[in-house]
């Protein structure tokens, strides 16, 4: 019994071992990563609650994305936070989300990235609303025209249809002066069970 306990103990510190050492490989992996491609930052618009095809969800599809990246290269993230509430049943939010767009509104968001200068690559992803990413993502894009010089942007989205739409055209107009990348979409009802395509899409891109 006492050698039994003993190969046990054994067992259990080498599988320990080749835990932390699998990590250890894994952070590496991330660091020579970002060493390449630059600092990361993935800025975002999630929506959580109801929404088209996946009902009703405690994550949003665009933040389970933005998490995927992250997890991948390494990447800080911002998330856009509107301070007004779109928690609403789907059919009202669609409402209010083509009211915005035929206004052009500009929502406020909450916080801001304040050292937007250290980023040498910019990830934006949201869901299209009517065509495009939310109103509320071009208040960040106002904002932060002037910050995204020379910067390398990679623009993705969530949909259930809509593809990219309009929003890598969209984030080049308003970042005429970045390296703006072709796009990346995938559909909402499957970025829970279809990481396999985010981390094929990243690999293209060197990650």
């Amino acid at each position: 019994m006492k050698l039994l306990k003993n190969i046990m103990i054994a067992i259990s510190g080498l599988m320990i071992s080749a835990s932390c050492n699998g990590q250890k490989v894994k952070n590496d992996v991330a660091e020579a990563t970002s060493a390449k491609n630059g600092k990361a930052l993935v800025v975002f618009f999630s929506h959580a609650g109801e929404n088209y095809s996946v009902g009703y969800i405690k994550v949003g599809n665009t933040k389970i994305v933005a998490d995927y990246i992250s997890e991948i290269t390494g990447a800080d993230q911002f998330e856009i936070v509107a301070e007004k509430s779109y928690d609403m049943p789907y059919s009202d939010l669609t409402k209010l989300a083509k009211e915005e767009a035929e206004r052009n509104e500009k929502p406020a968001y909450k916080g801001d990235v304040e050292n937007l200068s250290e980023y040498d690559t910019i990830f934006i992803g949201g869901p299209v609303w009517w065509g495009t990413y939310p109103q509320v993502m071009f208040t960040f894009f106002d904002k932060h025209a002037a910050d995204m010089k020379g910067k390398t942007i990679i623009p993705f989205t969530t949909h259930e249809g809509s593809g990219l739409g309009s929003c890598a055209t969209d984030v080049k107009e308003a970042f005429p002066d970045a390296n703006v990348q072709d796009g990346f979409s995938i559909y909402g009802h499957e970025v829970r069970s279809n990481k396999a395509k985010v981390e094929k899409w990243l690999k293209g891109l060197g990650y």
